[in-house]
């Protein structure tokens, strides 16, 4: 795995949290404990922080970045992602923040100051606009991102689901030795 200082910051990465070898995590991020990152992902928290919450996964090919203070933005905006959130291949998040248990659809991108409350399901290949605000236990699909319909209770339970599978798959890769250079 790439793990990379920037700027006098280390990534962080957490108890029985796995990174694959061929990611590149960069600067000044936080990835909780039972994480997973998989590969080719590439977390680069260079300009602003990045904190990742506890058995969240992120996906083949995913881009997690900030956005940087300057004139235009004062404060930047960090990527701040919850727990038990399952980010989807190719998902491209920036300077966002994420609640907790969400299912992020393969090849979406959320952008900045975008803000997803709890229990949320993206469907893939969404577009949630800059500043965003997308309210807890619905459906969102579309680009730009629309409210599409309640969550039902199957889906509400897939989230705890989700993250178990990942968990238990990481540890299987870590026993493997694939967090390790080649």
């Amino acid at each position: 795995m790439a793990i990379r200082s920037f700027q006098q910051h280390t990534p962080k990465v957490g108890p029985r949290a796995f990174v694959d070898r061929s990611a590149v995590v960069l600067g000044d991020v936080e990835i909780g404990e039972d994480s997973s990152v998989w590969p080719l992902t590439v977390i680069r928290g260079d300009m602003h922080r990045i904190r990742i919450g506890a058995r969240t996964s992120v996906q083949d090919g995913s881009v997690l970045h900030i956005t940087h203070a300057g004139p235009f933005n004062p404060d930047g905006f960090p990527l701040i992602i919850g727990d038990e959130v399952t980010i989807g291949h190719k998902v491209m998040l920036h300077g966002c923040t994420l609640g907790n248990r969400i299912l992020v659809g393969m090849g979406s991108t959320i952008m900045d100051g975008a803000i997803v409350e709890d229990e949320v399901i993206i469907g893939a290949g969404s577009l949630v606009p800059p500043g965003k605000r997308l309210v807890s236990g619905y459906l969102y699909m579309g680009s730009p991102v629309k409210q599409a319909r309640l969550l039902n209770e199957q889906e509400h339970a897939f989230f705890a689901y989700s993250a178990s599978n990942y968990v238990k798959l990481k540890d299987q890769h870590l026993a493997e030795g694939y967090d390790q250079p080649e």
